[in-house]
């Protein structure tokens, strides 16, 4: 990939959010909502609900992750906040906290068609590293997949998979499920 940058999403970068996203909110009406709302909420919230909802996070100041650029065009995003932002993680069996550190959580890519299978989601993750660095964070953790098939549907992967965490660094942490480890970059 020639020039690429990342940005935090912020309101005046919001058109660009949508345009990378597209009419379909990335996937299913998304709006990479899923880990913030209880489900039934974010059921009834898909596409136009859910799209209000993160905008509205971001006109509060709130930094919900990172877009990726490439020759100035939005390519990529990856969702990265506080644990305590994403309330549907501490629901899940599998994907609980390990411990009482405190993290920043890696929960969503959307990696737009023309750019995937070119590294951008390792890209991406070495961005969030130096983010949170920059936030004061001192871990940082993804909940990526092990797909059991080769090739995977990208919407089954949208948490990324393992071998871009651990190409960026990453190393597991604990793993309650075959598919789903919790990977964790401690930064120094």
């Amino acid at each position: 990939m020639s020039d690429l940058e990342f940005y935090s999403l912020t309101l005046d970068r919001w058109a660009d959010f949508e345009r990378l996203f597209g009419p379909r909110g990335a996937c299913a009406g998304c709006w990479c909502m899923y880990w913030k709302l209880p489900r039934k909420e974010f059921n009834a919230g898909q596409g136009e609900g859910n799209r209000l909802d993160q905008k509205a996070i971001v006109a509060s100041g709130r930094t919900p992750g990172l877009l990726a650029y490439v020759d100035g065009v939005p390519a990529g995003w990856c969702a990265v906040e506080p644990r305590a932002s994403y309330p549907t993680l501490g629901r899940s069996r599998i994907l609980k906290p390990v411990d009482d550190t405190p993290v920043w959580s890696v929960t969503c890519f959307y990696v737009d068609k023309r750019y995937r299978r070119q590294g951008l989601t390792v890209a991406l993750l070495r961005a969030v590293v130096d983010y949170v660095s920059r936030q004061g964070g001192k871990v940082v953790e993804g909940y990526p997949t092990e797909p059991r098939q080769e090739k995977a549907p990208p919407p089954f992967v949208y948490t990324g998979l393992s071998s871009a965490f651990l190409q960026a660094g990453f190393v597991e942490a604990a793993r309650r499920s075959e598919t789903r480890p919790i990977m964790r970059y401690y930064l120094k």
